[in-house]
């Protein structure tokens, strides 16, 4: 099992997740289109010429996705029941195609679930990175994980 088990989990615990992922123009294109969003902000250069960006910014939905994705392995990857929720979820810069991006979770709070004796609700903060080392985006996720099978 490559997740942890609720039981592992420790308020505090950090994890420097090894896989970085330099997002592609096929990457924002793709998901841009998958979702029906055609804003200019992700497709057109010329446009974006012309605002204080200067070029197309990443469709943050993915960055969301891929920073979250990126953290599975390491944490949730066959433990997890589901996901509950992400919160708090912001993109204090933005992240722009050819950008190499880098994840960091932290637990930040564990708790028995009420409903279910072979679980526990965990609270991740995402932080995603730029190869600048500026903060990109930022959630905290909440999860069902379950405990370690007697």
């Amino acid at each position: 099992m490559a997740g942890l088990w609720f039981d592992e989990l420790v308020v505090g615990q950090t994890f420097d997740h090894p896989i970085r992922r330099t997002v592609t123009e096929a990457d924002n294109l793709l998901f841009s289109a998958m979702t029906h969003n055609p804003a200019q902000l992700h497709l057109d250069e010329e446009y974006m010429k012309g605002t204080e960006y200067g070029q197309r910014i990443v469709n943050s939905c993915f960055t969301l996705g891929l920073m979250v994705g990126i953290s599975v392995g390491d944490t949730t990857l066959g433990t997890a029941v589901a996901n509950l929720g992400w919160d708090e979820v912001r993109f204090p810069k933005p992240v722009f195609i050819g950008d190499t991006l880098n994840i960091k979770t932290t637990v930040i709070d564990l708790r028995e679930s009420r409903s279910r004796p072979d679980a526990g609700i965990v609270t991740f903060l995402h932080e995603a990175f730029n190869q600048r080392g500026d903060i990109v985006a930022t959630c905290k996720r909440s999860g069902l994980q379950r405990k370690k099978p007697e």
